[in-house]
């Protein structure tokens, strides 16, 4: 299985390089009024298969010219690229960060020269970020340990051995997660309800570490577990394909983010209890109407939050994240997020049986 995660890593990342080729589709690097930076092609499918297609989309519908890199996990590629733009003359610079400190250089940076920056679904912590764009990711927390308390009820059990799979330790956002979930459970597990075997944070939301990582917490529970509360679909899936090894898939809770369609079709056959759904087309469309209203010189009226980031309070737009299970996957597929056909190949029975 990790021969073959490192495979898809490859592949992805692959993809990353070549995608970063065609953006020069959108904007030449001299002539773009926008840049983007990704931060890679590995902890998450959805920077090149959602987030790219839908920022230049919506940068197109306003008539605003973007060049769209990914850093590929590289921190010294992530500097280089935003110097490149902001050297190209950039207006407004938009990135995702891989760590908290190399992004605050950046936009360091950029705010000497004048260019406003927005910090993309991650938020910069004790950063010099204009703006902030992405869900209340305590709330996408809360709706994970949510839906592992719903799926421990399910199962009539009103004891539970569970462990936490968390995001990476450098990146805010995982942070929050946890703070959304914990929040959830952490009573439950004072009340001697719920017992927490392991509490352990990959590094880089590596997906072949946490599955590393959740093969040590499984054999330190004695095999014996009841939920794995993971961070993202990527760490819920891989807790998965060990859970199939010893064939406790769909008898343990495990929970999720991102509506892949891997995770989707996981929630369908029951190998994921939930997941959370984050329309990234609202956030791509909103990242880009704040960015040109900047190109304008209008208010910024969108931004109505406030996050602090640890020196200052961040304007920011905040979308609400949905959660989801098998009642209600096609809310994603009618939303126009995934295809029904991706979702629905080899398992239509449970397609239709949930209305998919």
């Amino acid at each position: 299985m990790t021969k073959r995660r490192n495979a898809i890593t490859a592949v992805l990342a692959a993809a990353a390089i070549a995608f970063t080729g065609l953006a020069t589709t959108s904007a030449t690097a001299a002539g773009a009024q926008v840049g983007v930076i990704l931060p890679d092609a590995a902890s998450s499918a959805r920077w090149e298969t959602s987030d790219r297609s839908f920022l230049n989309a919506a940068f197109k519908a306003a008539n605003v010219t973007v060049n769209i890199q990914n850093a590929n996990g590289d921190v010294a590629a992530f500097q280089t690229i935003a110097d490149q733009m902001l050297t190209a003359g950039v207006k407004v610079l938009i990135m995702v960060n891989l760590d908290s400190a190399s992004a605050k250089a950046v936009q360091d940076k950029a705010k000497k020269q004048g260019v406003p920056t927005i910090d993309y679904d991650r938020l910069t912590l004790n950063g010099s970020e204009s703006y902030y764009v992405s869900f209340d990711n305590v709330a996408v927390g809360k709706l994970q340990g949510k839906g592992i308390v719903s799926c421990l009820a399910g199962m009539h059990k009103k004891t539970a051995r569970i462990v936490y799979l968390n995001g990476s330790p450098t990146d805010n956002n995982a942070t929050l997660f946890k703070q959304g979930y914990d929040s959830v459970l952490r009573p439950l597990i004072k009340a001697k309800k719920y017992t927490l075997i392991d509490d352990t944070s990959v590094p880089g939301w590596d997906n072949a570490k946490g599955q590393t990582i959740f093969e040590q917490q499984l054999s330190k529970a004695g095999g014996k577990l009841d939920a794995v509360v993971s961070a993202n679909e990527g760490l819920g899936l891989a807790a998965v394909a060990t859970l199939k090894k010893v064939k406790l898939n769909g008898k343990v809770c495990v929970s999720g983010q991102d509506a892949s369609v891997d995770g989707l079709r996981a929630i369908l056959t029951g190998d994921l209890s939930n997941t959370v759904y984050k329309g990234i087309k609202a956030e791509a469309n909103a990242a880009a109407a704040l960015a040109v209203d900047l190109i304008a010189g209008k208010p910024a009226t969108t931004a109505t939050a406030k996050v602090n980031n640890g020196t200052t309070n961040v304007p920011s737009v905040l979308l609400v994240p949905v959660g989801i299970t098998k009642a209600n996957v096609k809310v994603v597929v009618a939303d126009g997020f995934q295809k029904r056909a991706d979702v629905c190949k080899g398992i239509e029975a449970l397609c239709k049986k949930y209305k998919v």
